[in-house]
């Protein structure tokens, strides 16, 4: 597993830098790449003490339409004792530098890099930077989608350096990957998981489905074909995948290719009332 993953420091690029850049907005995704990630386009949020985010995704009419994700960076001595303001939302942490202190439903939990949280919509929780760096994760979040007879998931906090990645078939362990909730649970309707990629091996087909995808680089390089293009991408940067959108990938090296993926799942697709 990695010693580090790549987390955005913000600051701002000088009057010589050039303006081409690989990112791309299209129907069918989009492609943020580290370099937007700077200090101008940082927003905030209530309730949160020392804190400051990048918007990587949220839901958009015509595009992806399930889910937000955010890149938070918490300062020493912040956070926030509300920091759910949707009783309706259920959110995943995963932390890429420094330590969070988060306190869910009584229980507190030292979440060091690779952390993962899962927290159920209306879950009681808190979290703090009680260090004395920088705090770095990403929040991801969206609406749960109750089913009768179904309770709501538990919570869930781990690491991923606790959990043996599940190889794909026939890829002699070229791709693994790493799962934190039971893909046969169907109280989750998301799963956010870490695909692992080894030099050269590939995704060997077009996947093109109706998981909308959330796909943030957290080392490595690749080529991803999205759709009709092929584009490069590394790792700090972040991919958006709406409904269907084909997509594979060839891993390039020097070391492994690895990114947080965020995915839709377990519930009938809503159907329109006439």
């Amino acid at each position: 597993m990695p010693e580090s993953y790549f987390a955005p420091t913000g600051g701002h690029p000088g009057q010589t830098q050039l303006l081409t850049d690989r990112a791309m907005f299209t129907t069918a995704f989009a492609v943020i790449p580290k370099g937007t990630m700077q200090d101008i386009v940082t927003s905030f949020l209530p309730f949160w003490e020392g804190t400051r985010l990048w918007v990587l995704a949220r839901p958009m009419s015509g595009f992806a339409e399930t889910f937000s994700q955010y890149i938070m960076e918490v300062a020493p001595g912040g956070g926030s004792d509300r920091p759910e303001t949707d009783a309706g939302a259920q959110g995943v942490l995963f932390v890429v530098e420094g330590s969070a202190t988060l306190r869910v439903e009584g229980a507190t939990h030292v979440m060091a890099p690779g952390g993962y949280a899962y927290l159920p919509a209306g879950a009681d929780w808190t979290l703090r930077n009680e260090s004395d760096r920088a705090l770095r994760f990403h929040w991801i979040r969206k609406a749960y989608e109750p089913v009768q007879g179904l309770p709501q998931p538990d919570v869930i906090v781990t690491n991923e350096q606790d959990i043996a990645p599940s190889v794909m078939p026939d890829t002699e362990g070229r791709w693994a990957t790493t799962r934190f909730v039971d893909p046969t649970d169907l109280r989750h309707d998301m799963h956010v998981t870490i695909v692992t990629l080894q030099p050269g091996a590939v995704i060997p087909f077009l996947e093109t489905h109706v998981m909308e995808h959330g796909l943030y680089v957290l080392e490595g390089k690749a080529v991803y074909r999205l759709n009709t293009d092929w584009v490069e991408v590394e790792a700090g940067d972040f991919m958006w995948l709406r409904a269907f959108c084909p997509q594979a990938c060839y891993a390039g090296g020097p070391g492994p290719f690895r990114y947080l993926l965020y995915k839709d799942v377990n519930r009938h697709m809503a159907l329109p009332r006439r």
